[in-house]
């Protein structure tokens, strides 16, 4: 086995949201990943400028604290309300700029491949999502739902893309038989 293969990353998942953003951290040299920690930030601020603010001091204070060498967030996906969607890309650009400003790498990953990744379905629910990670983790207490969504997020990283530079989109995969259509 080389070197690279042997090298454990600390990565910083991040389930952005305007009002409660969660994050995981775990070790994974990409073929066995251990808990570090995980948390959420309970948004605070008058206005939408001090919420967007917080959000990125926050992360900033997870960053000093935990030292992750990589860090993975969810991409915004669409929804039926265009104002929720904008507050939530802001909110991912507070984070986003947070662990950049600090030189760390930044792999972004749909909600879809983060449930594919941890469950083996794009379809997952919440709950199966959370099951996978505490089994997956080793862990047997409660986890936040949005810190489980952050470790999940971390997860997808170490399994799919340690080795890929970041920015870069994960490679596509054919499927055979029905694919994502709806």
């Amino acid at each position: 086995m080389n070197d690279v293969a042997k090298r454990t990353v600390r990565v910083l998942g991040i389930d952005p949201g305007s009002v409660i953003t969660g994050y995981g951290i775990i070790d994974s040299n990409g073929a066995r990943s251990v808990y570090v920690a995980h948390g959420y930030i309970r948004v605070k601020g008058d206005t939408f400028p001090d919420r967007l603010g917080h959000i990125y001091t926050a992360i900033a204070d997870v960053v000093e604290q935990w030292h992750p060498d990589q860090v993975a967030i969810e991409q915004v996906f669409l929804s039926n309300n265009p104002m929720s969607a904008l507050k939530l890309g802001q909110a991912r650009g507070a984070a986003i700029t947070a662990v950049v400003t600090r030189d760390l790498p930044v792999c972004e990953y749909a909600a879809r491949s983060i449930k594919q990744i941890v469950t083996g379905s794009g379809s997952s629910d919440k709950q199966q999502v959370q099951t996978m990670v505490k089994a997956l983790l080793g862990l047997n207490r409660p986890v936040q739902a949005d810190a489980g969504d952050g470790l999940a997020i971390a997860l997808c990283h170490a399994h799919t893309g340690l080795n890929r530079t970041a920015g870069t989109p994960a490679p596509r995969r054919r499927s055979r038989g029905r694919g994502l259509r709806r």
